[in-house]
């Protein structure tokens, strides 16, 4: 069954794009399903179709945006034990480990966190997005662990889609760095595109790009004549750019340990501890953890949030750099 949204634009809304304006009018629509819709030819502007989410309407202008209803899939359940620190009828928080992906895509649809969801509980997501993604509002790397949250009902998955795009969800994480970050503590607020060289990179863009901010601060830094020099830090997303972390400490020249895609050669280090060494060369992912993530729940209205600890591998890496540091 078919929905429509139909709209006419009066004077004080002329002048917007498309997207905006039938966001202003639609609040339980974020701005990104409306602008996919209309990716999707499923908005008339004047009985003719648009796709051009950013085309400007006039005073007068009569829209019609087709609300198709939800695609049904299959997907294979995959018998995986997730780490549920959070659940209600609206939600799940999951404590995602590295080295599993978030949802289907080419050369694996089948071990995925969306896989698990479908072998655990009733496997009842909401549906409006891709259909092989449900339940799936924001995403993580597969080699970054820490907290996700995945939306049970349309609702929700509404409801949280528009704090994201607001920018409102206290997202912290952390992560270990080659050298130290100068100044120590800070702001890193650029432009990020998706690289000219390599379409699964992103890079920081001098003029074109979406906004990216950082919010950063050290926590402690590892210094040694038997190690390399390394911090930790925590880092504050004000945007979720792509990668956006990764991103930005290889803009600043501090690299992420384990960091496969944004890596760069580093020299052989003489003296080294050899089972600092050993680390460093055996860690199989990258040393970032989604620590925390804050947001307001769709049906209490109160704001929530939750915490990670560092997986135990991540953690042992810290103790190791503290112990060679003594």
């Amino acid at each position: 069954m078919k929905n429509f949204i139909s709209i006419i634009v009066d004077k004080n809304d002329e002048k917007l794009r498309v997207d905006s304006f039938i966001s202003n009018k639609e609040k339980e629509l974020s701005r990104t399903r409306i602008k996919n819709l209309i990716l999707n030819n499923k908005l008339k502007l004047n009985k003719k179709i648009l796709t051009d989410p950013s085309k400007i309407v006039s005073y007068g202008d009569t829209i019609l945006l087709e609300i198709p209803s939800p695609k049904i899939t299959s997907l294979k359940p995959y018998n995986y034990k997730l780490d549920i620190v959070h659940e209600d009828n609206d939600l799940i928080v999951i404590n995602k480990n590295a080295g599993i992906s978030m949802h289907p895509g080419p050369g694996n649809y089948e071990n995925t966190i969306v896989n698990a969801l479908m072998n655990y509980g009733d496997g009842k997501l909401s549906n409006i997005g891709d259909e092989l993604r449900p339940g799936i509002v924001h995403r993580i790397d597969k080699d970054t662990s820490g907290l996700i949250v995945v939306a049970k009902n349309n609702k929700t998955h509404e409801y949280l889609s528009i704090q994201f795009n607001k920018h409102t969800i206290n997202r912290v994480y952390q992560a270990l760095i080659w050298g130290k970050l100068r100044p120590q503590s800070g702001k890193i607020e650029t432009l990020i595109t998706r690289s000219s060289k390599n379409r699964q990179l992103m890079e920081v863009g001098l003029t074109k790009g979406k906004k990216a901010v950082t919010n950063y601060k050290t926590i402690e830094v590892f210094e040694s004549d038997k190690i390399p020099t390394f911090s930790l830090v925590e880092c504050r997303l004000k945007t979720g750019r792509t990668h956006q972390i990764r991103v930005h400490m290889k803009y600043k020249g501090n690299n992420i340990l384990g960091d496969k895609k944004y890596k760069k050669k580093y020299k052989k280090f003489k003296n080294i501890d050899p089972i600092i060494e050993k680390i460093i060369k055996n860690l199989d992912r990258q040393f970032l953890h989604a620590k925390k993530l804050g947001f307001i729940h769709p049906s209490s209205g109160k704001q929530i949030e939750f915490s990670s600890n560092l997986p135990k591998e991540l953690d042992l890496i810290l103790k190791k750099l503290r112990n060679t540091c003594k």
